[in-house]
């Protein structure tokens, strides 16, 4: 296999987090990093061995040794960089959400089609072994005809009031993961959804026009039943669970801890918190997930969590937040593609 030479768009903490993981791939070299503001960034890209550090990504896109670029910008920015980059002949790696609009997302996947180049969206989700294991034991029909999947998510603590307003909102931001979830491990695209949501976490959040906590139920075209709760705050750590029931039985994913130890005494049994955070949580997977990508590229083999994925969570997001807003489900119709 040889090199993959990249750059990097954004260098908040999702672009920092894939600089540390690209490091560790010896197939993939990091050329350049672009970031709006980068006076800060100069020690940091030192450490790093980053070779160019500029203000203005277009200089990436301009780079005939960049082969693939990694989009980490804020959610305003992805698809205009996604078109720009795809004409620029670039494959592509962009975070979630593609955009805050379904008719923008779908002008960038046309782009990107004509050009011919690859793009991957960021559900790192997918990549965790626990629940990639549930996928292929659902796709195996071990648990026969799925009938219920059940989604927990939940942070351990709310975001700042400055991000929520610019974040799409919680179905957008944070129940995008569950959405795409939920469609990878039923092997089924989702026809219906209702959603309930409240602020019981933090009211600047409601003042901001969010919730903080929802639970949203989906119909499949498999017949299968979906039920997902989110909230921004659970006090013990970062909570992940998933289970699927079938006619056939049924695979539960339990949240990772630091140890799997269980203590049991007279008064008590205890066990470790789950994991504090997503970067803890999903570290192996973020890893997983660019590899992956490189592959993709290297090989020329097919994506696996394509632009389409990130098409069809968008359009679930969008139908939550509408039948929260109308208080009634929302029937989503859109062709059925194989995921």
């Amino acid at each position: 296999m040889s090199q993959l030479t990249v750059g990097i768009i954004g260098a908040g903490r999702i672009g920092k987090l894939h600089v540390d993981n690209l490091r560790k791939i010896p197939q993939i070299h990091i050329k350049s990093v672009s970031d709006v503001v980068i006076n800060h960034l100069k020690a940091w890209a030192k450490e790093k061995q980053i070779e160019v550090l500029t203000n203005d990504y277009h200089e990436l896109l301009a780079d005939p040794e960049i082969q693939a670029v990694f989009i980490c910008s804020p959610t305003n920015t992805h698809a205009t960089i996604i078109k720009e980059a795809a004409l620029a002949g670039k494959d592509i790696f962009c975070e979630k959400p593609v955009s805050l609009s379904v008719e923008e997302t779908e002008e960038a996947l046309a782009v990107v089609e004509k050009a011919g180049v690859k793009l991957q969206i960021g559900f790192n989700r997918r990549y965790d072994p626990n629940f990639r294991k549930i996928q292929i034991i659902v796709k195996e029909g071990r648990i026969g005809q799925p009938h219920i999947l059940r989604i927990t998510s939940r942070d351990p603590e709310p975001p700042g009031v400055d991000y929520v307003k610019v974040s799409g909102g919680l179905f957008m931001d944070m129940m995008i993961h569950d959405f795409d979830m939920a469609r990878y491990i039923t092997g089924s695209e989702v026809v219906e959804v209702s959603a309930a949501g409240a602020v019981l976490v933090d009211p600047e959040i409601g003042e901001a026009g969010d919730v903080d906590t929802a639970i949203v139920t989906l119909k499949f075209t498999n017949g299968a039943l979906g039920v997902i709760d989110n909230s921004r705050q659970a006090v013990y750590g970062y909570d992940q669970r998933l289970e699927i029931f079938g006619d056939k039985g049924a695979a539960q994913a339990d949240n990772n801890r630091g140890t799997n130890v269980e203590v049991s005494s007279a008064e008590f049994v205890t066990k470790d918190k789950p994991l504090h955070f997503f970067l803890e949580r999903y570290r192996q997977a973020y890893i997983d997930e660019v590899l992956e990508f490189a592959s993709a590229i290297l090989e020329n083999t097919e994506i696996t969590c394509t632009g389409f994925d990130g098409l069809q969570a968008q359009r679930i997001a969008k139908a939550a937040l509408e039948s929260l807003e109308k208080g009634v489900p929302v029937k989503l119709n859109q062709a059925v593609q194989v995921i």
